[in-house]
């Protein structure tokens, strides 16, 4: 393997203020995300776009920035300095969410999220990047700087909720322009740092370096069965809003749902190590399995059986589950069975499987809401199952030593 490229004596000084000017950008970088994802569905509904439609809109910017992203984190890592491309590609952003003012027909909407993912997608990539080069120069804390990015999801999903109970739908296009043109100015004190040693974790170069030496079978099957285990949630992402405000639930109450998943989530990252930590990576991930598949069965049952909003916050709780083990689980296995020069290019696999995966099932997801509403979260289930399958066919074929030496 190659040396890495020498520090020059610039990128050996630490940026004034480091860790706090890392903290603010995730801070900002999550809040388009945290309006996008539950409310976003809701304003294409209240402009007249049926279930297949909405799919569609969703669905094809995921299949786009599995391919473009990867490219635009490449670009990043041979820029000057990544700082430059992250302000770059954040005034696009704002550009592009100017978009979503135009007259909302379907072809419109559909090329503005279109364009907006190219753009958008690379952001969190690139800040992580950044993040994680202060930890290797710095000995920074990755985790205080990135903990800021979940606090204003949350903010962002409870917040969104209050102002569209007061406004309706229609603003969530000004408020996801609003906050673009925050993150763009907090983007301006983005530590200037150089080059990285290390490919950013999604980067095109890293993966075509790297991948030949990843392609063996536990490595596919643990991959591919974590991107369909995340795909199984497609049909929560892109249609339980409009489903909770097709049966009453109103705008602050759908916030405090989606904000509730984050808290479990959070809670999980909090106990994780405690409680699970001992647990072998394939254990984990057929937990995370299991919990999918209840989430999807009870789902369906909470309004019919007279649950009420109670349930439908006793279901949100296992995305702590269904969510949070996937994610530790993931890295859990990359950590172990992967050596530390493929880290990177293990990320950007796993990245393309769960966006693909994800981007399948979200067009699927149209035509069933249209057809079957909230039972279409029944379909979830056995697409869950085949993630579980592909979790065992990886167990079977676990590797005695890391992978990539």
């Amino acid at each position: 393997m190659s040396s890495l490229p020498p520090l020059s004596p610039e990128q050996l000084v630490k940026p004034r203020h480091f860790e706090l000017r890392m903290g603010l950008i995730f801070f900002t970088l999550f809040v388009p995300l945290g309006i996008h994802l539950p409310y976003f569905p809701l304003w294409l509904q209240a402009e007249g776009f049926d279930a297949e439609q909405i799919a569609v809109i969703l669905a094809a910017p995921m299949f786009l920035r599995v391919v473009t992203t990867p490219l635009l984190t490449a670009l990043a890592d041979r820029a000057s300095d990544r700082a430059h491309v992250y302000v770059a590609l954040m005034v696009a952003s704002v550009a592009a969410s100017a978009g979503y003012f135009l007259t909302p027909t379907y072809a419109i909407v559909l090329a503005v999220s279109l364009a907006l993912s190219v753009v958008w997608t690379p952001h969190s990539p690139i800040a992580d990047s950044l993040a994680l080069s202060g930890v290797r120069r710095f000995g920074s804390n990755y985790a205080s700087m990135r903990k800021w990015g979940s606090i204003s999801y949350l903010c962002a999903n409870l917040a969104g909720g209050f102002i569209l109970s007061a406004t309706g739908a229609q603003a969530v296009p000004m408020i996801i322009f609003v906050a673009f043109g925050a993150a763009l100015v907090v983007g301006l004190i983005a530590p200037r740092l150089g080059r990285p040693r290390r490919a950013s974790p999604l980067s095109a170069a890293d993966i075509q370096q790297s991948a030949p030496k990843l392609l063996n079978a536990y490595f596919l099957y643990f991959s591919i069965g974590v991107g369909v285990i995340t795909a199984s949630h497609a049909f929560f992402y892109g249609f339980v809003s409009i489903y909770w405000k097709s049966i009453g639930i109103g705008d602050q109450v759908v916030g405090l749902l989606w904000g509730w998943g984050v808290v479990a989530e959070i809670g999980m990252f909090m106990v994780f190590t405690r409680v699970f930590g001992s647990f072998s990576v394939v254990s984990i991930m057929v937990m995370a399995g299991i919990g999918a598949i209840m989430r999807w069965i009870a789902f369906p049952m909470i309004w019919p059986l007279g649950l009420g909003i109670s349930g439908f916050f006793a279901v949100q709780t296992l995305h702590a589950v269904s969510v949070a083990l996937v994610l530790i689980g993931l890295q859990k296995m990359i950590g172990e069975t992967v050596a530390e020069e493929r880290t990177g290019a293990a990320q950007g696999i796993a990245y393309f499987s769960n966006g693909f995966f994800t981007a399948v099932v979200t067009l699927m997801s149209g035509p069933l809401y249209d057809r079957f509403g909230v039972d279409g979260f029944f379909a979830m289930v056995p697409i869950a199952l085949v993630g579980l399958v592909l979790i065992g066919l990886a167990a079977r074929s676990a590797p005695q030593r890391r992978i990539g030496r």
